[in-house]
């Protein structure tokens, strides 16, 4: 396995933290912490680097909120200066275990998300149900409350295998354990779901997963998405004897566990919900959270607009968004739908 040792100096370059500020703000230049550092970002991205040269840098404490999305999660916010580092240092090490990731992986990667990942599940089905004329087994799975159970030393550990370079290490520490634990049971464990960081340590985390479903299980047919994953197969017999090896691992390996509630084994014909969508022979629909989530955020805007929050341009675009979400499956009567709801509130 190849090793990186010279990994800091690339992330604490003046060049990478001034990219990761350029990158970092270029969507968020209306929102106030990110004006406020602006306002001095030349002499805070030099502060920066000198705190990070001496080996002073310290993660900052985080604002915390929830979101309803559909379903309710808890974020966590650091400063600007915190998440234009956590850029630079997913700059340098993302390609560093990028080329680590099975093809199958599609969160947080360039190239893939959630619809190439869906896409990805439609081509084993046919090819595992031979264009649907075959049996076919899809064995659905998540992990319980996976950011709040990574374990620290675990995640330290995988990052070591790769990066041997004693100030990246310190610095990942400092990130990783800035993280408040959610009490004695979770002490050691967690990372913010607001973190870009933490998308990067998901992949790496789960990374272990995957191979072990590829070369030790044998896996042929495996597609997964951040912590929802699936296994297709031939067999009802084959798909279940899958769930022990795989709870086991997780447990042993990772200290994580599946959702008892969301071990979901299903024929094909009926109806595999993925990312968003439902998946059925020869046909692709959005599912009901999918629709109703887009026209809620959708009033919602409209809303916005009205009190003067957002200009007309942010709500139009906000209709695109959605149109195209829509687009990625047989959705013409629901997009008719959203279209027509959108005239009406608009006018209402």
């Amino acid at each position: 396995m190849k090793v990186y040792k010279d990994t800091f100096a690339k992330i604490i370059s003046l060049e990478n933290l001034f990219a990761a500020w350029d990158k970092f703000k270029h969507d968020k230049q209306q929102k106030r912490d990110v004006q406020r550092f602006g306002w001095r970002g030349e002499e805070n991205i030099f502060e920066l680097h000198r705190e990070l040269v001496q080996r002073r840098y310290r993660h900052g404490p985080y604002t915390s909120f929830y979101i309803n999305d559909p379903k309710q999660r808890h974020i966590h916010k650091a400063s600007v200066k915190d998440r234009v580092l956590h850029h630079a240092v997913f700059a340098v090490l993302n390609p560093v275990f990028e080329e680590t990731f099975i093809p199958h992986s599609f969160s947080c990667r360039v190239g893939k998300g959630t619809h190439r990942g869906v896409s990805a599940l439609e081509s084993v089905v046919r090819a595992v149900s031979n264009n649907y004329t075959q049996p076919c087994f899809v064995l659905k799975c998540d992990v319980q409350k996976f950011f709040a159970s990574m374990d620290h030393g675990i995640l330290l550990e995988l990052i070591a295998r790769r990066i041997r370079d004693r100030d990246t290490i310190w610095l990942l520490t400092e990130i990783i354990e800035s993280f408040p634990s959610l009490g004695p049971l979770f002490s050691g464990k967690g990372v913010p779901i607001g973190n870009l960081t933490s998308q990067l340590f998901a992949n790496i985390y789960l990374n272990e997963l995957d191979q072990f479903a590829k070369h030790q299980l044998g896996a042929k047919h495996y597609v997964r998405y951040t912590d929802d994953f699936v296994l297709v197969t031939n067999s009802e017999a084959q798909a279940r004897n899958l769930i022990n090896p795989i709870s086991n691992f997780l447990e042993q390996r990772l200290m994580l566990k599946l959702h008892p509630k969301k071990i979901i084994l299903r024929k094909i014909n009926q109806g595999i919900d993925f990312l968003g969508y439902v998946l059925l022979p020869h046909h692709r629909v959005l599912c009901a959270k999918t629709r109703a989530r887009a026209a809620r955020k959708l009033h919602q805007r409209i809303n916005d607009y009205r009190q003067g929050i957002v200009s007309r341009q942010t709500v139009e675009q906000a209709l695109q968004s959605y149109l195209g979400v829509f687009s990625h499956a047989d959705a013409y009567t629901l997009t008719l739908e959203l279209k027509n709801q959108y005239w009406f509130w608009l006018n209402e």
